[in-house]
């Protein structure tokens, strides 16, 4: 795992070096009786149930969750990458559903980390370490066919990355998968969905199969919502669509030609033609 990760729920822990008492972010009760919300920058970025992990307030948490329970036959470990932390959401749902999965997490955000480590600590012997490095770092750093699936689910405020929309982030995505291995990303946004257009693009022109899902609010433009997008060797989208249509809050699912008729005409992003944006990693300058 290198020199900079950080085992989480275990005696081999070692902290981040930031002051989890300087950073902008809190821990507050959630939604629901037992539940805890991380806020940051005044947003409201995860919500975990300590004693039932595999409850997920945030129904596009469940569309990748969806992912991660379609990616092999129930309770087979995965090798999983999360590209974006928080309060760890879904690296608590995969240990949970899936033990001894190999679970890396890239949170460039130290003083996060030791927040979470503090308020919401991973169990013991959890199978997550944490990176604490940006996503285009951290992946940038993998071994080649090494991962199952990566899921990601990174925000700078309330904005998706610039520099993960990429398609050299694609590339690099597509490179530590294995064969039939999957990519699903969040994507916030808002009609016309400019950013789910460029991460479109930049997406089809590396893997051969894309779908997405997202709620009826968010497709009628009455609110900013989050839209998934699924890619990889073997897109399972009738089973897919199974899932999406018997949740609580039913969502679509668009296949490919649906992509192209409902999220298509976008511009791939390329770090070569915007060099501002290739020096950002997860929102950030990189030195």
């Amino acid at each position: 795992m290198g020199d900079r990760s950080i085992v989480v729920g275990d005696r081999g822990y070692a902290a981040g070096t930031c002051d989890p008492d300087a950073v902008d972010a809190e821990v507050r009760a959630g939604d629901r009786p037992g539940t805890f919300a991380l806020w940051q920058d005044g947003e409201r970025q995860s919500e975990v149930d300590l004693a039932d992990p595999t409850r997920l307030t945030f129904d596009y948490a469940r569309r990748l969750a969806d992912v991660v329970d379609l990616a092999a036959p129930p309770g087979v470990p995965l090798r999983v990458v999360h590209v974006g932390g928080a309060a760890m959401m879904l690296p608590r749902y995969v240990s949970a559903t899936r033990p001894r999965s190999s679970q890396i997490v890239l949170e460039p955000d130290e003083a996060v980390i030791a927040l979470v480590r503090r308020e919401l600590p991973l169990p013991a012997r959890s199978g997550v370490r944490i990176r604490p490095v940006g996503g285009r770092e951290g992946v940038a750093a993998l071994r080649d066919q090494s991962v199952d699936v990566v899921l990601l689910d990174a925000f700078a405020g309330a904005e998706t990355p610039r520099g993960l929309l990429t398609r050299e982030f694609f590339a690099d995505v597509a490179r530590v998968l294995v064969s039939g291995g999957l990519l699903a990303a969040n994507l916030a946004d808002t009609a016309p969905f400019p950013v789910v257009r460029t991460a479109v693009a930049g997406i089809r022109e590396i893997f051969p199969d894309l779908l997405l899902g997202a709620e009826p609010a968010t497709l009628k433009a009455r609110r900013r919502g989050n839209v998934v997008a699924v890619a990889g060797g073997a897109v399972p989208l009738e089973a897919f669509r199974a899932r999406a249509s018997a949740h609580a809050t039913p969502y679509r699912v668009f296949d490919q030609r649906g992509v192209s008729d409902s999220f298509g005409g976008g511009r791939a992003a390329s770090e070569a033609s915007h060099p501002s944006e290739a020096r950002e990693v997860d929102g950030r300058p990189v030195e």
